[in-house]
């Protein structure tokens, strides 16, 4: 069966280039092997759909190229997919860090896209196989029922992260199968795991305790909280710096972010002598936390009887505590991959393989990783806004 465009994947990126495409009239097939469309979209942000940010900015986004993101998202912004939602009667509010949730839900967010693609005369089959992909004239999609032909072939599928949601590197094997430079996928936004040894020590009994910190690691930092967790840390502020991170790599975390810890700890043994180090922590820190501070990594006493030097050095650690993690919790439960085919292969305008006419790649298939927070959706939309303006 022929058609203009192909697009295997029906994610976010896959259907806002379908829309568009179908808009130019162009005849649009979109192929994908679950049973329903968009289902990373209808889990995010707890079923809210966290569907942009307000900051959108390019020094969000991770890539060994930061250039390449640049074009795309100038050319679709976070305002006109606000402006698309808008035309459709939905509305939205803003949470942390400018992060913006639908309040009709992620199911009200979908809904607008298959709306478009189906007034634009979208084709979308799900449960669909590919066998595998040809090019000679024209691109040919070899599934488990048809095959199909177009001229226009875009890859949407994602990256491998939360395989349970049915991922894989597909996007990644089609890469190397027409000899494009792919950049290793690896987790993204995922909690981090403790050593045995470090979880039977500081960190015994303080899962399910959170904080707001400042967590820095190869010169990049955020400061969001984080939650200890049965295996290690997580929270909003781990996940984001664990895509700056290295195996290996120790991490700088800052408990009291807007105080110099050493001057507070003097002025609170000038004023509270007798006052006990964990009650005085607790003051500021959670309980847990303050105890696991005075009695596992210095002794519990009054203040008083700490020499000013010592307690100067605890407020270092209070606001450079280094921890390095044994690994992450991997792909079952990162939220992003970093990685995916190399921008060098890649128009930063179009989309479209340098080296194979017709074959384009978006979204998450991409070497471009954004934040937590919205960031990760508007790269889909303006990936696949760019990609069906030419498709």
């Amino acid at each position: 069966m022929n058609h203009d465009v192909i697009i295997i994947g029906a994610g976010a990126a896959g259907l806002m280039c379908a829309m568009e495409a179908g808009k130019r009239g162009r005849r649009v097939l979109v192929l994908d092997k679950a049973k329903k469309p968009g289902r990373k979209i209808l889990i995010s942000g707890g079923g809210r759909c966290n569907f942009t940010n307000l900051h959108i900015e390019p020094t969000a986004y991770i890539s060994e190229n930061p250039h390449f993101c640049k074009s795309a998202l100038a050319r679709y912004t976070q305002w006109d997919f606000m402006d698309l939602l808008a035309a459709h009667g939905l509305s939205w509010t803003e949470k942390t860090l400018g992060q913006l949730f639908c309040d009709q839900k992620a199911g009200a967010v979908l809904n607008v896209l298959l709306d478009q693609c189906t007034q634009a005369g979208v084709e979308i089959k799900t449960q669909t196989d590919i066998r595998r992909i040809n090019k000679s004239e024209k691109f040919t999609v070899a599934t488990d029922a048809l095959d199909y032909t177009a001229e226009s072939l875009v890859i949407a599928s994602g990256g491998p992260s939360i395989p349970r949601m049915g991922s894989s590197d597909f996007g990644a094997q089609v890469a190397r199968q027409f000899g494009l430079k792919n950049i290793p996928f690896r987790p993204g936004l995922v909690p981090f795991v403790l050593s045995e040894k470090d979880m039977q020590g500081f960190y015994a009994d303080l899962a399910g305790c959170a904080t707001e910190v400042v967590v820095s690691c190869n010169n990049q930092s955020f400061r969001e909280n984080l939650l200890f967790t049965h295996r290690g840390l997580s929270g909003p502020a781990m996940l984001q710096i664990s895509s700056y991170w290295r195996k290996g790599d120790a991490i700088s975390i800052d408990f009291f972010p807007d105080t110099n810890a050493s001057e507070w700890l003097l002025l609170q043994k000038k004023t509270s002598p007798n006052k006990q180090l964990k009650t005085t922590l607790a003051t500021i820190l959670p309980k847990r936390l303050a105890s696991a501070f005075a009695e596992r990594a210095w002794q519990n006493q009054p203040l008083g009887q700490y020499a000013d030097k010592q307690l100067r050095h605890m407020g270092e650690q209070l606001k450079h505590w280094q921890v390095t993690p044994a690994g992450t919790e991997g792909l079952r439960t990162a939220e992003v991959c970093l990685g995916g085919v190399s921008t060098d292969e890649l128009s930063s305008r179009t989309f479209e393989a340098k080296k194979i006419p017709g074959l384009y790649f978006i979204g998450e298939t991409v070497d471009v990783t954004g934040w937590l927070g919205g960031y990760n959706f508007q790269w889909a939309w303006s990936s696949g806004w760019c990609a069906g303006q030419v498709v």
